[in-house]
């Protein structure tokens, strides 16, 4: 069959709607090659597609183990530096064009834009600018371009797993663990408790707060308060000398989100 009627025969079957697999016709004097269907793929698709995937969220445990769990959680908790203050921030979303951190409003008072950084637990120090603040909540946003990283190092981050459904179902005596930035750049705090009060009213907060016993000093605030699986279930805001904490409980710091952006938290 010369080449001509090759031709003719595939717009036939192409036009006739069969599905029919064309294989490789060799001809006297020449082979047919089929087409490059392979593209490279670069650092950013692959950033973005793990975005899109999902696949860059904080994994969760079936079996609560809060030592398990922290080890899953704790790169998504960044310090807050503010010269000589600081505090602690959650990675809350990761973008095609920025990372998000969630903080509180009382970290964000003495924040700067020109001086103020965070710093990262895989080792990346990055500027941010204030994304906004809740005028209900103790919770505010920071903001980094995606131009304080490379693609590389945007694929090492994690942000928490945060679901409104599992804080619907926390009950008193369930475990908790608080993790916040410690004294020195690059170390963290880690401590376990219980919860006691899904939405306790807090006199100093003026508003409901996930409240539970545990540890929490000064620069954790800002940090996550997590169940035994590793979801993110509040924001560390105080804490007491009798070992009991406060935290913002998660829809307040998913509804201070929206308040600020005007998007649901996803």
């Amino acid at each position: 069959m010369n080449r001509v009627k090759l031709k003719l025969l595939y717009v036939f079957l192409c036009l006739s709607g069969m599905m029919l697999s064309i294989l490789p016709v060799r001809a006297e004097e020449s082979s047919y090659m089929p087409p490059h269907l392979i593209q490279s793929v670069s650092e950013q698709d692959i950033y973005e597609g793990l975005v899109a995937l999902g696949l860059l969220e904080c994994p969760v445990l079936e079996v609560p183990d809060c030592e398990k769990a922290y080890e899953n959680v704790r790169n998504c908790v960044v310090r807050v530096n503010m010269g000589n203050a600081y505090g602690s921030g959650i990675v809350w979303q990761l973008t095609e064009d920025a990372v998000i951190v969630a903080t509180n409003e009382h970290v964000l008072e003495y924040w700067d834009d020109s001086t103020g950084f965070l710093y990262f637990p895989q080792g990346y120090y990055a500027n941010a600018r204030i994304l906004g603040v809740s005028k209900e909540y103790d919770v505010g946003f920071l903001i980094a371009d995606r131009d304080n990283f490379s693609y590389e190092e945007l694929q090492k981050l994690q942000y928490a797993c945060a679901e409104e459904a599992v804080y619907d179902k926390l009950k008193p005596g369930d475990a908790m663990f608080c993790v916040g930035s410690g004294a020195e750049v690059g170390t963290t705090e880690y401590h376990e408790g219980t919860m006691e009060d899904a939405w306790y009213y807090v006199d100093i907060f003026e508003n409901d707060m996930l409240y539970g016993y545990g540890f929490a000093k000064a620069g954790m605030s800002g940090g996550g308060t997590f169940d035994g699986y590793g979801h993110l279930i509040g924001m560390i805001s105080g804490g007491t000398q009798r070992n009991e904490t406060a935290s913002v409980p998660l829809p307040s710091i998913m509804a201070a989100y929206e308040e600020i952006t005007g998007e649901a938290a996803t």
